[in-house]
């Protein structure tokens, strides 16, 4: 008999199937035993009763996480014992056979409780299995998903950049060395950044997914060591503008993607879908800093960039005064901007820049890039950097590069924010930080 997916059950009423997946509960009730059966597609109730003697008997065995292939007859519950607010409510399996795949040893934690972080991530394998962890990952696969179909339909391209890289595209940042290429040191990427834009100079318009590295010595809830990068480049582009207008579009069709297809993750984690207007709110830096003077009284007007608590103000501002759960804010000092970053001409102590927050939240980084070839060396230059060291980089440019811009967004905090999760470690299916590669590095062996 082919096997049957869970969700599937409910075209089946009235047949004999099987389902094969693992054991979720096992609920004992007089002479009856019940299941609540999983598979990739969703769970169902099983009942197994003293009609199947064999079947009962490989019941009375079962427990939790046992992997089973189990056959039975799909029948309609009574109208006054279904479930409409589930999953299968509407159906139970009625069991006439089951036969263990693999037994299982009994759970370190129970799996309904609420967990700490620490319990989470030791044990990662087990606690993955959980419909809420579930939940998550789907949102992220709905997210990266919806990022990878928007832009092919915009004309994008996808490539794959390097992860070991000669050099930090930031110009010093916190690195990664591998000591391995003969008598040099190599990094890994904390960026795809000079390579997306190599690629414009062949597709025009490029994007990248895959995973980066900081090396931050921070610990906090929203650092992690490995990050998945979502990034993409345009060519062509009159200023930062046409990237911001880009950036809004790809970020709407993700919201509504998640929103379409997650709505009982959302549900589950009591989140409603973010609130996404035809045109994000934007203020350049300064006029971020005098609205938050204005209503917080605290004068921040000289600093050169958001705080945290300024991210998380802005966001409730916008929420609540202009129903976007986004905001855009431009025009970054020159000094605290890399080396690649267009300079504003009409005011060049600022660069043509942005950051998009969300729910709080630095969300991505993005702008209009420099194209000019001895303009770039200049930049370079100018923030100490050496230009011989970049001149892979820089054949792209000697070689003509139109005027070009792009971003870079964190997938582990765009699904965090979707979600309301309070810790960017649980958007990382297994997060590294400078505390943890799969259990904990201070713990003793």
């Amino acid at each position: 008999m082919d096997r049957t997916l869970i969700k599937d059950l409910n075209e089946n009423i009235g047949k004999e199937v099987q389902i094969s997946g693992w054991v979720d509960v096992r609920r004992d009730h007089g002479k009856l035993i019940f299941l609540v059966l999983r598979d990739r597609s969703g769970t169902v109730q099983a009942v197994v009763t003293p009609k199947a003697e064999e079947a009962l008997k490989a019941a009375e065995h079962l427990r939790d996480e046992w992997v089973v292939n189990v056959v039975g007859e799909v029948k309609e519950r009574p109208d006054n014992m279904k479930k409409e607010d589930e999953q299968n409510g509407e159906l139970e399996l009625s069991v006439t056979g089951i036969e263990v795949l693999s037994e299982a040893q009994e759970l370190p934690f129970d799996q309904s409780s609420d967990l700490n972080l620490d319990t989470l991530l030791d044990y990662r394998p087990l606690t993955l299995r959980r419909r809420r962890e579930q939940a998550i990952f789907k949102v992220q696969h709905v997210i990266i998903k919806a990022y990878r179909d928007f832009l092919t339909q915009e004309g994008f391209t996808e490539f794959q950049a390097p992860k070991l890289v000669g050099g930090d595209a930031e110009g010093g940042a916190e690195v990664f060395k591998v000591d391995y290429f003969y008598d040099k040191t190599a990094y890994l990427a904390t960026s795809p950044q000079l390579y997306k834009q190599m690629m414009v100079g062949v597709f025009e318009r490029v994007f990248s997914t895959g995973n980066m590295f900081r090396a931050e010595k921070s610990a906090t809830t929203r650092h992690l060591s490995e990050i998945s990068m979502l990034d993409f480049e345009m060519g062509f582009v009159k200023d930062h503008s046409d990237v911001m207008v880009m950036t809004a579009k790809l970020t709407a069709y993700i919201a509504q993607k998640v929103s379409e297809e997650c709505a009982e993750e959302l549900k589950l984690f009591g989140v409603e879908a973010p609130l996404v207007p035809e045109e994000f709110p934007t203020f350049t830096l300064r006029e971020a800093q005098e609205l938050i003077k204005k209503e917080t009284g605290v004068d921040k007007t000289q600093e050169p960039d958001l705080e945290p608590e300024d991210e998380r103000f802005m966001c409730e501002y916008a929420r609540e005064n202009m129903e976007s759960d986004f905001v855009f804010v431009t025009h970054f000092p020159t000094n605290k901007r890399p080396f690649y970053t267009h300079v504003d001409p009409e005011s060049p102590e600022y660069t043509r820049s942005f950051d998009m927050l969300f729910r709080g939240l630095e969300m991505c980084s993005g702008g209009q890039r420099v194209h000019e070839y001895e303009t770039l060396i200049d930049r370079i230059k100018e923030k100490g950097l050496d230009p011989e060291k970049f001149s892979f980089y820089l054949q792209a440019f000697k070689y003509g590069l139109p005027p070009h811009g792009g971003i870079g967004m964190g997938l582990e905090r765009l699904t965090a924010k979707m979600l309301g999760l309070t810790n960017v470690k649980e958007a990382s299916a297994f997060p590294r930080d400078m505390n943890r590669i799969d259990t904990l590095l201070s713990k003793e062996e």
